[in-house]
């Protein structure tokens, strides 16, 4: 990873998670009554844990593209950050992957209690919608109400619900590569394909360049999926700040576990030139975005 895109991540994150910290108080917003302080505090437990901000950082630098300034693409950022970060707590529920660590942390329900961090994970994204919503998103309702089915769907049964829904069901019989592929497409890579689409919505862009990062999305996407498979195979609970080996030990359908390391190396090296070479018509304004493709192949964690 650059030195410069580095330092861009880092400057993202801090800027997400101030803005994130700002909206998630315990102070009841106009038309509100009040925000339960054991709701809220889980809530923050769950949301203001650290993370790269990966989502939040594809909507802005995809907005950035189009001449977008970054005050104007971080409420749609947050808005993603809030619902991939309800679909965290819930999947770390016993009920579904039964998870301890997030991020090095206890997760909601072990720092709480299971009823608690449903209703986090449910009061986070029902936040998200409030938030992409909100006047604060962008001027043009129209863009606002797009940007909210996008969302929704890409988070619903044919996005990432519907993905952690054929997971699940993976650990009772293996979907074999295609549908390994297609699950994967949906948990791991709808709400990433949504945020480098979001950031051409904002930027009204044409269909055309629309396509061309809704692609790009959805390679890195299958490109971060293959890099999570291998860290789950090949690192550690420290280094990782959560269990890993638990797709193997649960039995889950995997690629790896189907084709091996080596090959899913290569596919996931297949995935990074694919996804620079989606933004082959832009200029040096795409530099970052070329540089996160290769930059989920050599992240740690």
């Amino acid at each position: 990873m650059t030195n410069s895109l580095q330092q861009t991540l880092k400057t993202t994150a801090q800027v997400v998670n101030q803005r994130l910290d700002q909206i998630l108080t315990l102070e009841a917003d106009e038309g509100e009554l009040v925000r339960p302080p054991k709701l809220v505090a889980a809530m923050r437990h769950g949301l203001l844990n650290g993370g790269k901000r990966l989502r939040p950082f594809l909507v802005i630098q995809s907005a950035a593209l189009f001449g977008v300034d970054q005050s104007r693409s971080l409420q749609t950022a947050c808005a993603l950050e809030c619902l991939h970060s309800y679909s965290l707590v819930h999947d770390d529920l016993p009920q579904m992957d039964d998870d301890d660590l997030r991020r090095g942390q206890p997760t909601v329900h072990k720092a709480y209690d299971e009823a608690t961090a449903i209703l986090a994970g449910d009061a986070l994204l029902t936040l998200a919608f409030d938030l992409i919503t909100d006047e604060k998103c962008h001027g043009d309702s129209g863009v606002r109400c797009e940007l909210a089915n996008l969302l929704a769907r890409a988070s619903g049964m044919d996005g990432m619900i519907g993905g952690q829904m054929l997971d699940l069901e993976a650990e009772a019989q293996s979907p074999g590569e295609t549908g390994i592929r297609v699950m994967q497409q949906m948990k791991t890579g709808a709400l990433i394909q949504f945020a480098c689409t979001a950031g051409a919505v904002l930027g009204q862009a044409s269909n055309i360049d629309r396509s061309r990062l809704a692609h790009f999305g959805n390679t890195i996407g299958l490109a971060f999926q293959l890099a999570d498979d291998l860290l789950d195979v090949t690192s550690n609970a420290e280094t990782m700040g959560k269990a890993v080996g638990k797709d193997a030990g649960r039995g889950k359908g995997t690629l790896i576990g189907l084709l091996g390391v080596s090959e899913v190396r290569e596919l996931l090296s297949k995935a990074v030139e694919e996804a620079v070479d989606c933004l082959s018509e832009f200029g040096a304004e795409a530099d970052i975005l070329r540089q996160t493709a290769h930059y989920v192949v050599e992240r740690r964690n």
